[in-house]
């Protein structure tokens, strides 16, 4: 999954301090846009390709290598051989190395963070970087904000040797699966969010609900709660189709998994279509 690059490690410490190196990573977003190369070679440009842009702020280290966000001020010049590309194409149509491709959906988390607490909420004001740590301060009245991180659940319903496995609306034609997910609401606890989305998008009642394994999911500034439980009553899934384009009880041999191995969700329908203990 996204988080599992080792031997390599995140380090988030903020470093308000950081400099660039020639060599430092630099995310560039635009809109719902991204900056990579369009040939060979490292997806994302460095400082030195972008001519060492001012306007940018440290994010991370991953190893080794550092990486930056250009907050978008001014925009640089576009090195030759780069362009902008949705950001949602990136998992699909580029052959980014899991780092990579983590250390992307990380950045794209801050970005939008910092894209959204340009002024203050409080007051209208705008913000400014903290010196000390993560956040951005308002000046005129001192209210200071946080990264937002938004608790999500994905749930693997099961029931007499299967499965219950989903397709999104949205997603109707894509050849593989997903499992039942939804955000958690004020005042409920992860347990309650598994009952009430399992509920709410196919009238199912689950019991002895189970955590399996978390993972940070930056397109939607999440972190992903992973949970296991057994259907409690009736199989008649009654679907909520504005939600939902399909779901259906699968076996082991009818579970199509995802292209890629990066997704928590893949994971748990791979977990038990392998018949390992879920």
């Amino acid at each position: 999954m996204i988080q599992d690059i080792a031997p390599k490690k995140l380090d988030n410490q903020y470093k308000p301090d950081a400099v660039p190196k020639d060599d430092s990573v630099m995310f560039c977003f635009r809109g719902k846009d991204v900056l990579v190369r369009q040939d060979e070679g490292k997806l994302f440009p460095t400082f030195a390709q972008l001519g060492h842009p001012h306007d940018c702020v440290y994010l991370f280290t991953i190893g080794k290598k550092s990486f930056f966000l250009l907050l978008g001020h001014e925009e640089p010049p576009i090195p030759a051989g780069f362009a902008f590309e949705p950001v949602r194409s990136i998992r699909s149509s580029k052959e980014a190395k899991l780092p990579s491709f983590y250390a992307f959906y990380t950045a794209l988390h801050l970005s939008g963070w910092y894209r959204a607490n340009r002024f203050c909420g409080a007051c209208g004001q705008p913000t400014e970087l903290d010196t000390k740590e993560r956040a951005l301060r308002c000046p005129h009245c001192g209210n200071i904000i946080y990264p937002r991180i938004n608790p999500a659940v994905i749930v693997g319903v099961l029931h007499d040797g299967k499965i219950l496995v989903t397709k999104y609306a949205r997603s109707y034609d894509v050849p593989f699966f997903a499992l039942i997910a939804g955000f958690t609401e004020i005042g409920e606890t992860l347990e309650e969010t598994v009952e009430r989305e399992v509920m709410e998008e196919t009238g199912l009642h689950v019991k002895n609900i189970r955590y399996y394994k978390s993972q940070p999911w930056g397109s939607a500034a999440d972190i992903l709660a992973g949970f296991y439980c057994d259907l409690d009553g009736s199989p008649e899934i009654h679907m909520d189709k504005q939600e939902l384009s399909r779901a259906l009880w699968a076996g082991p041999e009818e579970v199509i998994l995802q292209p890629d191995d990066w997704s928590l969700t893949n994971e748990m329908m791979q977990r038990f279509k392998e018949g390992k203990p879920c």
